[in-house]
């Protein structure tokens, strides 16, 4: 059977409470007797004291202790009235141990003697006390207290003794108050736990629902937070890897959905085509024109699978960098040399094109691919005659390379969003249909790779700027 948390701290701080609550009853019985024990000898050593200055009095000038206290009545009167004010029994025994009177208890004379141990104890000269039956002496357990006292030239054996009944009943008194009141402790501790544990746990299970449905793949469900100490920390924490698997299960969902959309579009060109060639709509002299269409519909299907598999393979860290110090210029020079063609048939001018060796620790191919898919962009959206420019920066420690074009620019509210997979912003930019939205988000990814940054900055209507940063030197070990 499964225990919940709940069960399992309230059982442990019951039991807690319970060993805590015996231990204290048995701390305060030990105490209760110890003290008890006190108080009984610190009355019998009176009563013996009281006792022994009596019996120095009476037998002044006597030879014979026994005769002065058996034949004497009146000095017995004394010893019990003794005994009547302190109700405490009295024994006296002689030098051998033999009982010569017994003042307020079961008539013990002549058929009991003390035990040799009692009388060797009390011989030391100080003072016995005992709790029990005195060796059978009593027909009960008794407290008692022997001293031997010299009267006149006899040696004699006083014992001051009273009853262990009160104390059995002050602890039956005591301990039933105790345990009474423990269990109304208890009682009331156990109420206040399991509210207390309720309170305590109820996150918890606000925390196991939320991932059961997580489970069940519904990915919207929060835990409420409540104060500010660990399970609220947890709380937080929670719902904020909950946040994150809801984008991720939405970006995968837009990320399907514009997939099929970008396959779709080329797709049914290249087939449009193709059937208007096969069924004779598309007119023989004008098929090879179709044809460079459906060459061009199938380079962008390729640049898409292709950019397809460099996102999986960098979101599966599949790519290694390899980094070393080179010149970066090298990158911008090989771009622009590579597209060439496109820049003259754009009548695009470049500018800010002066290398000046500048070193970075970074990946060149990851580097090169960056400012290509950066140049490509910046092509696409260069109109004729505009500019494009480049610049490249020390700061700090870093690099930062710039490539800025003329053009429409981009709007203010979709900057936050350029660098999103499959995102196109197209108020400012039209919608280009050689684009997927992948490439940008790609340099994203390869750049934070390599420990830079990427950014972006527009003017609508006159130009945008994307920059880049990579470290200048290698990290220190």
């Amino acid at each position: 059977m499964r225990k919940s948390v709940s069960w399992t701290y309230f059982s442990a701080t019951a039991g807690i409470l319970i060993v805590s609550t015996i231990a204290l009853g048995l701390m305060q019985m030990a105490l209760s007797v110890n003290y008890f024990s006190r108080e009984r000898q610190t009355s019998l050593t009176d009563v013996v004291d009281i006792t022994a200055a009596q019996l120095e009095i009476m037998t002044a000038g006597a030879e014979d202790v026994r005769s002065v206290l058996i034949q004497n009545g009146e000095r017995r009167q004394v010893v019990e009235l003794i005994n009547t004010t302190t109700d405490a029994m009295l024994l006296f025994a002689d030098e051998e141990g033999r009982i010569l009177m017994n003042v307020g208890g079961t008539d013990v004379v002549g058929s009991h003697q003390l035990s040799q141990r009692l009388i060797d104890s009390m011989d030391t000269g100080a003072d016995v006390f005992s709790v029990g039956d005195l060796d059978g002496v009593y027909l009960e357990r008794r407290y008692t207290l022997g001293r031997k006292v010299q009267i006149g030239e006899s040696p004699l054996y006083i014992l001051a003794s009273s009853s262990n009944i009160g104390m059995t009943q002050y602890l039956w008194d005591t301990t039933s108050i105790f345990f009474l009141s423990a269990g109304m402790m208890l009682l009331f501790a156990s109420v206040l736990s399991i509210l207390f544990t309720d309170r305590l746990t109820r996150p918890l299970r606000n925390i196991t629902n939320a991932a059961q449905k997580f489970g069940k793949g519904d990915f919207s469900v929060r835990v409420p937070m409540e104060g500010d100490d660990e399970l609220a920390q947890l709380a937080a924490t929670f719902n904020g890897m909950a946040a994150n698997l809801e984008a991720i299960d939405n970006s995968r969902s837009q990320f399907m959905g514009n997939i099929a959309h970008e396959l779709r579009t080329p797709m049914t060109s290249i087939k449009g085509f193709v059937d208007g060639m096969l069924d004779g709509t598309i007119p023989p002299e004008m098929q090879h024109h179709y044809l460079e269409l459906v060459s061009q519909e199938a380079g962008r299907l390729a640049r898409l699978v292709q950019n397809m598999l460099d996102i999986t393979k960098l979101e599966a860290g599949e790519y290694q960098v390899h980094a070393t110090t080179y010149d970066v210029w090298e990158s911008i020079t090989g771009v622009v040399l590579g597209n060439e063609q496109r820049i003259e048939d754009g009548q695009v001018q470049i500018l800010g094109l002066e290398p000046t060796r500048t070193q970075v620790y970074a990946d060149p191919d990851l580097v090169y691919q960056v400012i290509y898919n950066l140049m490509d962009n910046a092509l696409k959206f260069t109109p004729p005659e505009g500019s494009i420019s480049f610049r490249v920066q020390r700061q700090g420690g870093s690099v930062k390379v710039s490539i800025t074009n003329s053009g429409k620019g981009i709007a203010p509210e979709a900057l936050p969003f350029v660098f999103e997979r499959f995102y196109k912003e197209d108020k400012s930019r039209g919608l280009n249909i050689k684009g997927a939205g992948l490439g940008l988000h790609i340099c994203k990814v390869l750049i934070t790779m390599q420990g830079g940054s990427i950014s972006v900055d527009s003017k609508e209507g006159e130009w945008t700027t994307f920059s880049f940063t990579l470290p200048e030197n290698p990290p220190k070990k």
